[in-house]
């Protein structure tokens, strides 16, 4: 199997909202958007985010949604990015910290809850890899 790219789809209850979010925290940016559906994606070639519109009268159940989804990016200097979002009001929901293996971790939730967690793997003092 040969993998040449890779998407996540999310549905969620705004649209808008959303994609606002991806765009002014994540530096994704829209392909191609209508009032049901967005695809965002980045330059670095990084995964594409789909998002669903979900009709907001049908149940939860009826339409796969963001509930219990943690999307995960592994990034370099996290540092910086922690000072970018805080600069710009991001909706930290988990601070910036490490994790007794040695990743640091920092926590996003978007507007429909979805949550993004960005990584950066650093080797506890002493240890090689």
């Amino acid at each position: 199997m040969n993998i040449v790219g890779s998407a996540i789809a999310l549905s969620v209850v705004d649209l808008a909202a959303s994609c606002r979010f991806f765009t002014t925290h994540l530096g994704f940016r829209e392909l191609v958007a209508s009032e049901d559906f967005a695809c965002l994606e980045r330059d670095d070639g990084a995964v594409e985010v789909v998002l669903l519109q979900r009709d907001p009268e049908l149940p939860p159940s009826a339409s796969p949604g963001p509930t219990g989804v943690l999307m995960s990016f592994a990034v370099t200097d996290i540092v910086t990015e922690q000072n970018r979002l805080l600069r710009a009001h991001a909706p930290i929901t988990v601070p910036l910290r490490r994790e007794p293996g040695g990743q640091w971790i920092l926590q996003l939730t978007d507007p429909n809850g979805v949550e993004v967690q960005l990584t950066e793997w650093s080797p506890p003092a002493g240890t090689t890899h």
